[in-house]
């Protein structure tokens, strides 16, 4: 009995192993160090994917996270907070703020990390744990969006595909089923929404994410587990 429990233990152990080690699907969590990008699009018409891109107020612009705002945290830094855009909130500029205080451009600001070459020809799955979202929290429930993205990018960022998945609490994933051949990838957070003041509601506003180990880890720790539990029973 105990020859079969330990057959049986190193073939859970070496499948385990195999796929952690498979090279054509790669997973990724939060991670301040990877995901260290920040970027803002902006215009103001309302936001589709149909006008946003094209719209005459449209801009762009790498941003620094805290501009964003994406604030990390947590005891190991890896939590990361994202909240409405203040930084371009301007009274009296009616680029940034209407005549009545609203923010006058829609703004979509993304968190990410992006790499060259490593995922062609793969499966990307990104996993996150949404320990809250306020969003609509002031009663201007719509107002603001957020999502976990994977886009896939060809030669001049051309943009092959992307996948999205909303934040909601709990823990999700987002999964990229197949990149393309020398591909540029990102992966992250956005949140989407009119720029706002500081000392407004919905500047309160936010969506905190935290970081899930990556099935690979995962795997890895069960097998040095089950190879424990082997030598324990050796030694029993």
């Amino acid at each position: 009995m105990e020859k079969r429990v330990r057959v049986m233990v190193a073939v859970a152990c070496a499948l385990a192993c195999t796929l952690a080690a498979n090279a054509q699907t790669y997973n990724v969590t939060v991670n301040q160090s990877a995901m260290s990008l920040g970027y803002m699009s902006w215009g103001t018409s309302p936001y589709t994917a149909a006008n946003f891109p094209s719209d005459g107020g449209y801009g762009s612009s790498g941003w620094g996270q805290g501009a964003l705002v994406s604030v990390w945290g947590g005891s190991d830094g890896n939590t990361l907070t994202i909240s409405p855009n203040v930084n371009t909130y301007a009274p009296g500029n009616p680029y940034w703020t209407n005549p009545d205080g609203s923010g006058a451009n829609t703004m979509d600001a993304s968190t990410y990390d992006e790499v060259v070459g490593t995922y062609a020809n793969s499966t990307v799955t990104f996993t996150f744990n949404v320990l809250s979202n306020t969003l609509g929290s002031d009663g201007f429930s719509g107002a603001y969006t957020a999502d976990a993205f994977i886009k896939d990018f060809g030669p001049g960022y051309a943009l092959w595909g992307e996948v999205t998945v909303p934040l909601t609490p709990g823990v999700d994933t987002v999964t990229y089923p197949g990149t393309g051949p020398s591909t540029l990838v990102q992966y992250g957070v956005e949140l989407i929404g009119i720029d706002t003041s500081p000392t407004g509601p919905e500047a309160l506003q936010s969506v905190v994410i935290a970081p899930v180990p990556e099935p690979s880890t995962i795997a890895l720790v069960a097998c040095g587990l089950l190879g424990a539990l082997v030598i324990r029973r050796r030694q029993a």
